[in-house]
């Protein structure tokens, strides 16, 4: 408002001096309005200087009020901020404080369990005191005893304690003697049985080189026929066809009611063999009557024959043996079709061959005359069922009518010990032999002799005192006892063991060895549920 005025006044003032200088007034009046001007001016100045003082006083009172206000909210900010940091220092010693209570409450707890230990210590300490106490008593209360029992045995025996002394020192030695020759004894059988590790170690090399098929065979035949219908036709009108065949071949023919087949018996292999041949011809061509059967056997019969001298030939050529006279070789062929035990003879007589050679070869021996005499050590099986006497005597005939090496004849006779060995190549024949028929599944035994064996092991078992149950098992070949622990002791078991043995050596006839096993357990069971 004030500002408004002084411009209007200012305005007119101007005006009037313009007017003036238009009117030509004079400097008097000139004068007057630049008075006039000027104390307006410095009025104008004052309140301007009036109002910008107050106003700067409004706008410091405002910036005082708001300094005030900035300076109260940050001393609430840091009064909060130290009241925070307060409460989180009073936390941590409050922490501090459960630690340490903690603390000293484990540690009497430990003081408490310590001051309990030495408790019990003295008290154990006391109880200790006592008995060394009472053991001092006791000992004395011994030698007391001990100086009256030598004194009675004195009296009663005679000996003063320096002969009883010598009597136990006498008695060391005697004991030391015995050990001394049990230690001899030993020493000598670890000797023998260094001596023998070379042969041992032959024997086994023959083995581990001996590696071939086994041939087994049965004193039966089974010809299988295109149905059941041909049996009839081999029986023939009123049987004359099957007596033609029993009359033609030597072997009895079994026709039951087995489906589709019919039984050839006979214990000359080479006859059964004729038989089935020709049987299996007959039932093939259809034509059965007693005329074309002969004719049919005739024909098997060239065949066998061939086939015997083949397989001689063959044998021959297996073993490696060289200048062999052809009857000779015929005769090693017939045993194919000749069994021992249910082994093959002539794959036997190979084996035998094989072992021979191979150890004559270790040995620097003539590798040629050692399967040679393993070759034909059974020949006189050949022949056999057709004359009478050993194997082993009509071998040596055999050999000596065809003129065979000295050492091959004397091999044949003494491969059973029936003759004393002329030459170390009877020893390998010998050994060949066992080595050949003793290999695991080489022979079978009858099933009637093998289940008596079985049961009587199981039965001498049984008869000891002691004993829950015995185990004959792995073919024989070990006997296993379960004994009652409460009635036999581990020492009671090693002589068990042994008495087991001994009363099988004595009673029961078996091959190899028999391995005795006492078993002796407790066993405690119990069912969770």
């Amino acid at each position: 408002m004030g500002n408004a005025t002084g411009g209007m006044e200012l305005s007119l003032v101007t005006l009037i001096v313009s007017l003036a200088g238009t009117l030509g007034i004079g400097f008097f009046a000139g004068y007057l309005l630049r008075k006039k001007l000027s104390e307006f001016q410095l009025k104008e100045s004052e309140e301007l200087g009036a109002k910008i003082i107050h106003e700067a006083e409004k706008e410091a009172e405002t910036i005082k009020k708001g300094a005030e206000l900035q300076i109260k909210e940050e001393q609430i900010a840091i009064r909060a901020r130290m009241e925070k940091e307060l409460e989180g220092e009073l936390g941590e010693l409050r922490e501090q404080e459960k630690a340490i209570r903690q603390k000293e409450t484990e540690l009497n707890n430990l003081i408490e369990k310590n001051r309990q230990a030495e408790r019990n210590f003295e008290y154990r300490g006391k109880e200790l005191d006592e008995k060394e106490a009472a053991v001092a008593k006791q000992k004395q209360e011994y030698e007391t005893l001990v100086v009256e029992q030598i004194k009675k045995l004195e009296s009663i025996s005679n000996y003063t304690a320096e002969e009883a002394k010598e009597a136990i020192r006498n008695q060391m030695l005697e004991e030391a003697r015995q050990d001394a020759a049990r230690q001899v004894k030993r020493i000598e059988e670890e000797a023998r049985t260094n001596a023998e590790e070379e042969a041992r170690r032959l024997i086994s090399m023959a083995v581990q080189r001996l590696a071939s098929d086994h041939v087994a065979e049965t004193t039966v035949s089974v010809v299988e026929l295109p149905n059941d219908d041909i049996k009839g036709r081999i029986i023939g009108r009123e049987g004359r066809n099957i007596r033609a065949l029993e009359q033609s071949t030597g072997v009895d023919l079994i026709i039951d009611d087995t489906p589709g087949a019919v039984v050839l018996s006979s214990f000359d292999p080479i006859r059964r063999e004729i038989a089935r041949r020709a049987l299996e011809k007959l039932t093939l061509d259809g034509r059965i009557h007693p005329g074309r059967i002969e004719e049919v056997v005739s024909k098997c019969k060239k065949e066998i024959n061939q086939d015997i001298i083949d397989a001689g030939e063959q044998a021959v050529m297996d073993v490696g043996v060289d200048r062999m006279h052809p009857d000779m070789v015929k005769l090693l062929g017939r045993l194919k079709y000749r069994t021992s035990y249910t082994q093959n003879v002539l794959q036997h007589s190979k084996e035998v061959a094989w072992v021979c050679g191979a150890i004559a070869s270790e040995m620097g021996l003539d590798v040629q005359l050692a399967k040679r005499c393993g070759l034909l050590h059974d020949i006189g099986k050949a022949i056999d069922r057709q004359t009478d006497g050993t194997h082993t005597a009509l071998g040596v005939d055999i050999a000596n009518r065809y003129n065979e090496h000295k050492y091959v004849v004397n091999a044949i006779g003494a491969h059973h010990e029936d003759i004393e060995p002329d030459s170390i190549y009877a020893v390998l024949v010998a050994a060949g032999d066992t080595i050949s028929a003793s290999r695991p599944g080489a022979r079978r035994e009858m099933l009637e002799t093998y289940v008596k064996r079985m049961s009587q092991l199981e039965e001498i078992g049984d008869s000891f005192k002691g004993v829950e149950k015995t185990y004959a098992i792995q073919a024989g070949r070990e006997v296993r006892i379960v004994v009652v622990p409460d009635n036999i002791t581990d020492e009671e078991a090693i002589l068990l063991s042994k008495d087991v043995a001994k009363r099988i050596e004595k009673e029961v006839t078996y091959p190899g060895e028999i391995k005795i096993t006492v078993v002796r357990e407790s066993r405690f069971v119990q069912i969770a549920r």
